[in-house]
Order: structure tokens, then sequence, then C-alpha cells
């Protein structure tokens, strides 16, 4: 191991110490302090390892390799004897082995073939700030492995720039162990990007401006490959007949090589000047040699997400503080440099202090089914430093229930293949369903179009052909956009294509069957079923999960009826569709029949007050016909019935005025003793299946209702005693003096009144009684002519006060009738003149 001192050093004893003592321990270190190279290194020989592997976990392809080569040469070996590494596409792992570095999705794909990790004594999650997605499912998923199946592993988290305290927490408060870095000082320049220029434009003046200024190296961060492309373009056109025409352009970036990538990290030995073109990939972890001056775009490119839509897009935001700090600390590895940051002091003070962790934006898709092939359906069984949102997990539940993946919370075995291929589910479903019917080959060629930018760049402010066609015509040498494609980029492509070939046991040829017109818009479907669109009335299109989507203008696959929209913005009420495929949909229904739907509609028709039924066959949430429904089930008809009662009201029902009095006089009944039955309109209402429902059975309109009798149907709601105490406590008449049965009104339950002729009740001293005694009737007092005259509860009030006044007024009106002086000595008549006379 090399002998020069670096900061991490001094606190190695105090970690070692930790991690004897401890399950799980945090490191934080500044950038510089050597902690990816060394740490791992370090620990390797301590006795609590017992000889076990150290994986040690990289969110970066290219941080990777190259720090498993650097830990390799200060061992004098060769990657793959003691240290190694495993990422995407590239292995160099040996018998020896003991420390194997690996990129974040390749630790979950060893969990989930081996949940105990079993040889495996540490692993060490490096520049966990960056909190990506496979870093906080590792994480959460080694904790539970640690909990439950080996309690002797070890977790190291480390970090420059994090929050030490809630890592701690979640990893039951371990120690936090903390190392100053090595840096040397680093002037920074505020040059604010002027209004509407371009950035190429921006960054080469910076560039020119650095070359001449100082000695060194530069470093150019910024938010991607297409930005990268253009400043190299502009940059080559400024550098040339200038001092520096000689210096070396070199790009950095994910996709690249690995060979391309070694490149633009060596130092040059001709003693020319080199330009780095980067993406945040070397933000963290690397180091450019020669690197003195770093000019900082402010920008970094992200997918966000949205649960509404289910639809993903890349969106240009500017950084946050901590990565500003670190890309500005790449000027200082290795001496005193100079940072350019290409926005003003102002804006400075307004950036985010950290990058939102990805797990609270990302499509949660590939996280949910790897939990559930995990045996963890349910993220809330797992602890998080931020827990998934609730929002997103359904929506990715949906999905891969719609793939086939998911039933319930559990992975079904297609979902497990799925997993396998480790591609996002939709990409890996295409490619298992396409081998089904013949396209495999095909598939293999679409699968890296879909998880990559646009090949094919905009042009003069157009946008490309949205045909997906035209982009493997491009990726084959063919077509008009095929001088359009980087060769580095088609190369890669290319690569990949094999890679998945191999992996699928597929040929690279397609025999004999040519291909058609829309086989690929049929693979786009198997990709995205909730995107598969048919064309409206206003030339815009309804996708099959709900969502309007239209081409932009010029698009040729505006004119077909039917297509798969694989690339769509979520912005406005119709998104924009990008990247798409035209399909034949009897094609397309031969060979996904489980996305056709007959739905049996049935519905409350206000108009003609019955039940009406329709069969609506359905793709998802596009309506492909609709016709009546016959003989629709019966538990379903009388369901809609009732619920068509509900929406009408209890008039819809053929009401008596016996039916009527019935109710209300059971409702007064229920008020003096809850006892009864409640048979008030909002009762009836929420109960109508266990009083209605038997006898509605085989109706399903108004004129159906007319043939029941309501009277009974309230009857049978009563018991046998129930019904003898209402003619007694609520009687349906009340007989006056005169013998007359007068109908008692029981609307008002606070007030059951009748309504008699004044002379009826002479003689008649009290007011008449109900419920036993305890309720007056309230009595509404007529003149001969039916005439309301008085309202009174206190019958014998009336006559010894309010009547005389009456009296005076009645006789003055109805002079031939009988106005006795004393009413309660008179005799009470139904006719004008007295009794016997």
């Amino acid at each position: 191991m090399t002998k020069e001192k670096v900061p991490i050093d001094s606190v190695l004893p105090e970690l070692k110490t930790a991690l004897a003592a401890s399950r799980s321990a945090v490191l934080v270190a500044a950038p510089g302090a050597g902690k990816t190279t060394r740490v791992p290194l370090a620990v390797l020989d301590e006795t609590w390892l017992r000889g076990q592997k150290i994986i040690l976990l990289e969110p970066r392809r290219l941080a990777a390799r190259s720090s498993a080569n650097f830990m390799a040469r200060s061992l004098g070996e060769s990657v793959g004897e003691t240290v190694g590494y495993r990422v995407k596409q590239d292995t160099k792992v040996g018998p020896r082995t003991r420390l194997e570095v690996v990129t974040e999705g390749v630790l979950t794909r060893m969990l989930q073939s081996d949940p105990a990790l079993e040889g495996i004594g540490l692993v060490i999650f490096d520049e966990f700030h960056e909190r990506s997605l496979n870093a906080d499912l590792g994480l959460a998923l080694c904790l539970q492995a640690q909990a439950l199946l080996r309690e002797d592993l070890k977790l190291l988290v480390m970090s420059a720039t994090i929050e030490a305290e809630p890592v701690a927490g979640l990893l039951g408060n371990a120690p936090i162990i903390r190392s100053e870095g090595r840096s040397f000082p680093v002037e920074t320049v505020y040059r604010p990007k002027p209004a509407g220029a371009y950035l190429d434009e921006v960054v080469s003046n910076a560039v020119i401006d650095a070359l001449r200024a100082h000695d060194g190296d530069v470093l150019v961060f910024l938010p991607g490959i297409g930005e990268i492309r253009s400043t190299e373009g502009r940059l080559r056109s400024k550098l040339a007949g200038t001092p520096w025409s000689d210096a070396k352009i070199c790009t950095l970036y994910g996709g690249m090589s690995a060979e391309a990538q070694d490149r633009a990290l060596a130092p040059l030995t001709d003693g020319s000047r080199k330009v780095v073109l980067s993406t945040s990939v070397a933000e963290t972890s690397l180091t450019v040699e020669g690197v003195t001056v770093v000019i900082d775009s402010g920008l970094m490119r992200v997918s966000r997400f949205s649960p509404r839509t289910g639809m993903s897009r890349l969106e240009t935001i500017a950084v946050s503080t901590a990565s500003a700090d670190q890309r500005r600390g790449r000027a200082g590895r290795l001496m005193a440099g100079t940072c350019y940051r290409l926005w003003s002091r102002e804006e400075q003070d307004g950036l985010a202090a950290r990058t939102v962790p990805e797990i609270l934006e990302a499509d949660l898709a590939p996280l949910l089914l790897e939990l559930a092939v995990w045996g963890a359906g349910d993220p809330s069984e797992l602890d998080w430093l931020d827990a998934p949102p609730v929002p997103a997990i359904q929506q990715a539940r949906e999905l891969l229930v719609q793939l086939g993946a998911l039933k319930g919370e559990s992975a079904t075995p297609h979902g497990k293949r799925i997993a396998e291929l480790g591609k996002h589910p939709r990409v890996a479903h295409m490619l298992i369903r396409a081998q089904a019917i013949g396209l495999g080959d095909l598939a293999c060629e679409l699968a890296p179009l879909l998880g990559e930018r646009d090949i094919v760049r905009s042009s003069a402010g157009q946008a490309p052909n949205a045909d997906v066609r035209v982009r493997l015509e491009a990726l084959r040498g063919q077509g008009p956009y095929a001088s359009a494609v980087d060769d580095f980029v088609r190369r890669r492509l290319s690569e990949e294509t094999r890679r998945t070939r191999r992996e699928l046991g597929e040929s690279a040829d397609r025999g004999e069957k040519p291909e058609t017109p829309d086989d690929c818009g049929l693979l786009l479907a198997f990709a995205y079923p909730d995107r598969i669109g048919r064309k409206r009335d206003n030339g815009k299109y309804l996708l099959s999960g709900g969502r309007g989507a239209a081409f932009g203008p010029g698009q040729p696959l505006a004119h077909e009826e039917w297509i798969v929209a694989a690339d769509v913005d979520d912005a406005g009420a119709d998104s924009r569709i990008r990247l798409a495929a035209a399909v034949i949909f009897d094609r397309l229904a031969a060979v996904m029949p489980e996305e056709l739907a007959a739905e049996t509609h049935l519905y409350w028709d206000g108009e003609s007050k019955s039940v009406r039924g329709r069969v609506r066959k359905k793709l998802g949430a596009i309506l492909l016909e609709e016709t009546p429904l016959h003989k629709p089930p019966a538990d379903r008809v009388l369901r809609t019935l009732l619920e068509g009662i509900r929406t009408e009201g209890l008039d819809l029902l053929p009401w008596t005025k016996a039916a009527r009095q019935l109710q209300e006089r059971t409702v007064f009944a229920r008020r003096h003793d809850e006892t009864w039955p409640d048979l008030s309109d909002a009762a009836l209402l929420a109960s109508l299946e266990s009083w209605l429902g038997g006898y509605a059975e085989s109706m399903k309109s108004r004129g159906d209702l007319q043939r029941l009798n309501m009277k009974d149907l309230l009857e049978n709601l009563l018991t046998w005693e129930q019904r003898r105490s209402l003619d007694a406590d609520a009687p349906t008449h009340w007989t006056v003096p005169t013998g007359s049965r007068i109908p008692i009104d029981y609307s008002d339950i606070d007030a059951p009144a009748v309504a008699v002729r004044l002379q009826e009740l002479f003689g008649l001293p009290e007011t008449p009684r109900i419920a036993g005694g305890r309720v007056p009737l309230t009595l509404h007092l007529l003149s001969p002519a039916q005439r309301p005259v008085q309202v009174t509860r206190d019958l014998a009030s009336f006559w010894s006060n309010a009547y005389f006044e009456v009296r005076k007024d009645l006789k003055g009106r109805y002079p031939k009738h009988y106005w006795p002086d004393n009413p309660l000595e008179a005799e009470a008549t139904r006719r004008a003149k007295p009794p016997g006379k």
C-alpha cells in the first residue's frame, strides 16, 4: 500500500475501533480526504472481518472502475486480484478477490440472489449524499438482512456532505467519525450568464479566459450530453488560431466507454493543456489529473416522475449548494485553483441546500418490484431515510399489476423474470412478451432506445420525426437521420443490443419474416400498455391510461388512428408526444387480449325513470364500442334501481294517504319511545335493501314500482304489539262531540293536528290528548265555510278568552248559524241551527 499520507489516515484507528464494537458506522470525510480508496484497504485485514469480503458501493460505473484501479495499483497488483469490480457490462474479479467495488444495481442483484450476503463481512456505501434510488434501496435491504439474517454483517456509510445524524439514527444510533479533507485554496469567480445568451457560447468564452489567465487544465460541468456536444463544437471553433489551439478537448459522461473515460481522467504527458467537458459524473469520487480550474454551469439534469400522469420527464435544474461546493472542490485537489461560477452571488444565496433524494421524485416501479421479489411488497416493512411517497408507490403498483409482474403485493413468476433482466419493468416485460410472438430480435434493438435520450436531435428549432422507426433505421445506418446519430452512441447502443440478445438467447437473424410497419408499435404497447392512444375528433389522442396527448405540428404519425406513445411530457391538459409508433388495432387486440375489457354498465336513467344497461368494450380509458344490455344480472338491476330511488327520492314510490299517515304516526311514536323503528325518509332511503329489496326484485322502472303497496310494506316493519299500540297512542282519527271522525295530521311530529269546525266542539271543555295523554292535539278551528279562524292547543283558555271575540266576527259573517253565549253548555252541531230547532 502506498505510504503517502492522506487526511483520512488520522481517523482510521477510531473507525476501526467503531466497526469492531458496532454493527454500523457513519464516516463524514471532506472531499480529498482519501476515504474511497483508503478505508476499504485499511480494514481488509481486521480480525472481525474473519477473511470475508468487503463490498464497496459506488453510485457511478466510472468511479467504481477508477477507484478499483487505484487501489489495485496501490497494492502493486492488477484489478481482479485482491481488488476487483463489478459494474453493468463489465466485471473484473478473480478467485482471490476480497474487495469488490460495485455499482448500486449490482448490489441489489447480489442481495436478491443471496439475501444473507454469505461470505461478505462489510458493505460500504460511498458518496451516500447523492441519495440515488438504488443506494436507498440497497441500504434498506442490507438493514433488513442485518436484522433478520446476519447479525455479524457490518455497514459503513461514507459521505462528504450528508447530515450524519439522521443516517446514524437509521443505523441504530451508529457512531459518527469525522475527518477533514485535504484541499488547496480555491478562488471563486462569479460570472453571471447574460440574459438570452446561449450556454455553449458563455461556457466557451469562460474556457478561453481561464486558459489565458491560469495554468493547468480546465474541468467544465454541464447538465447533459447535448450541452457537452454543442459546447465541444463551439469551443473547437473558438480555439482555432489561438495560442491554445492544441488544447485537447475531452468529454466525460456516464454512457462513454471505459477507455474513453480513462483517457479523459489521465494526465497529458506532452505538455499540452486539457479541457474536460463533463456531466455531474465528475462531481465526486474522481480526481481529474491536472485540473486547476473548474467552470460550473450551475445546472444539472434530473428525471422527475409525476404520479398524477404516470410519466417521467427530464428537467434541467439549478444545482444545490452541496453540489456546487463539490464541483468547486475539484479545482483544489492537487494545488491552488479557481472556480468560475456562471451565476451571480445573489443566485448562489437562493440555491437549495441539497438535491432532493431520488426516491422522492423517481418512477418507483423498479423499486417496488425489487421489494416484492425480496418479499416485502409493502415498503413500510423496511427502514428508510426517506420513505417512498404513497402516490408514487400506488402508481407503480398499478403498472406492475397491469404488466402481470405483481399479484397483490407478491411478485409473480413473470415479475421475477422481469427483475432478473435488470432493466426497467416496462422494457423487460416487452422483451419477454416479444419473444413469444417472434419479435424478440426487434425488441432487443428497440430496448436501448427506450432508456436513452433521443438520439435524433432537433434542428433549426424543428422537432424531429416522432416515429421510433426512423431511430431504428438510423441505428442501422439507414434513413434520413443516419448521419445525425453520433458514432459512439451508435456503437454503444449496438453493443447493448448484442448483449440483450445474448441474455435472451436471441439471434440477430430476422429470418424470412420481414418487419411489418406496426411491429414497433406492437412492442411499444407491451412496454406502455397505459399509453396506447386512439385519435379523437379534435385530432388529439386519448391514451388508454386516461391522459390526453397530441403530436406537435407536422408530425406524420398524427394521421394514424392508433398509436403507442413511448415518450410524453406531462405538461398541460394534453401531453406532447415525443416518441411513438403506429399500431394496427386488430393485431394489438390479438396479442394483448388481457388489455381489452367488456364492462357491463347499469345506470339509472332519470328521464325515463328506469334502469338501463349498456355493454362497453374498452381498452383502458378508451371506449371501443357500446351496445344495449338485454339481459342484465338481476342483482345488479336491483342495486341500480335502489340507487335510482336514492337519487330521485322516496316520491318515486307509490305513496297513498294511508301509507304516508302510517309513516308519520310511526315517526311520531318513535319521538316519544325509541324502541319504535325509524321510518323517517332519511332512514328509509338508507335501508332500502332491507325493507324494499325483497319486494322490488324483477322491477326496473317507476312503472314497475307502482305495483307496490306502501302501507303493507311499512306495516311489515312493525310488530303486532306495535300495531295495536300505534292505534291507541297515535290514532288515525279523533272523534269530536258531534260524532264526526276527524283525521289527525302527523306531518309535524311536534304538533299533531286536527282541522275541525268550531261548532262541532261546543261542550268540550279540554284539549284532547294522544300518546297516553302526553301530547295535546293542535286544533285548527274552522268557520262554517271551513276557513281557519283560530289555532290552539289550550281549548279551555280559548273558550274563556278568545271565543267571545271570534264569536262577534263569526256572528256578523254567519248570522243564521248558532253562536251560543256559553259554548261549554251548548250542544255541538254540524248544522247551522242548534239541535232541535
